[in-house]
């Protein structure tokens, strides 16, 4: 349950990461009004609060939850931008899991 509790924890950063971001983006480049700022800055310090609390600070836990940036970030590329993802964007992200997954294991591996 932890695992599952947790990784859901790095998909809403995630997500609340990528959506401060998309929103200024989209004000600066494609001409959204400037009220998107509002909910940008709101996301941007939702997504602080969420990174306090996952299970640690460390560079294990942020390289894991950068795995799943990675595959949340291609996962907006397709639905939100409405660009179909490549073999290649396929294939980074499950490299990208395997490394996170690789890191945990060991991680937990190196604590035991």
């Amino acid at each position: 349950m932890f695992v599952v509790r947790t990784l859901g924890l790095f998909v809403l950063t995630a997500l609340a990461e990528i959506v401060g971001c998309y929103l200024p983006f989209r004000w600066l480049r494609r001409g959204a009004p400037i009220w998107v700022l509002l909910p940008a800055v709101l996301s941007l310090a939702l997504f602080a609060w969420l990174l306090s609390l996952h299970p640690a600070a460390s560079g294990r836990v942020y390289a894991a939850y950068g795995g799943v940036y990675i595959c949340v970030a291609l996962g907006w590329l397709s639905t939100v931008d409405r660009v179909p993802l490549s073999r290649f964007d396929i294939l980074g992200g499950a490299v990208a899991l395997l490394g996170m997954g690789i890191i945990v294991w060991g991680g937990w591996r190196a604590s035991s």
